[in-house]
């Protein structure tokens, strides 16, 4: 007999939509993050942002600005900060890498998606480069394309 999930999913993952919109990334690093208790909470429940955040390297340590978690509905007085910076945990030789790639400039540190592993909260960042605003409307184009040949495929006709 298969064994049953112990509870269906909940809502497990965060994504700024903003990234791929304005950036084309390059390179993609999985990360920790350094949480409170009431944080993660809040994160299961849904009550995250990280549209407005990103990562910068300071003093040899990765960080996260500008992410807003809402206080904790059920905390007490020790409950968090909403946008509180936060440390990302990620290897060393990684860090170097992104330090290099940040200081030859052109390039940002944003935070693509949030989301649990098993028990842990990761962060999922990208190495990223701005897109110009022909990019965009290039992008665009290509969504409209592609939604248009799924809709024929779909309908039937070719």
């Amino acid at each position: 007999m298969a064994a049953k999930n112990k509870e269906p999913k909940r809502y497990t993952e965060l994504r700024n939509s903003k990234a791929l919109r304005d950036y084309f990334v390059d390179e993609r690093f999985e990360a920790g993050i350094q949480l409170w208790g009431t944080e993660v909470k809040s994160i299961r429940a849904g009550k995250a942002q990280i549209s407005d955040a990103f990562g910068r390297v300071e003093r040899g340590e990765l960080w996260l600005h500008g992410a807003h978690i809402d206080q904790y509905s059920f905390g007490n007085i020790h409950n968090h900060e909403a946008k509180r910076t936060r440390k990302l945990l990620l290897h060393r030789r990684h860090i170097r890498k992104i330090q290099l790639a940040l200081d030859t400039g052109g390039r940002a540190l944003v935070p693509l998606r949030m989301y649990f592993k098993e028990a842990l909260v990761k962060v999922e960042v990208g190495l990223c480069t701005g897109k110009k605003l022909f990019d965009k409307r290039e992008t665009l184009k290509k969504k409209a394309e592609q939604r248009d040949v799924d809709k024929d495929l779909k309908s039937g006709r070719r």
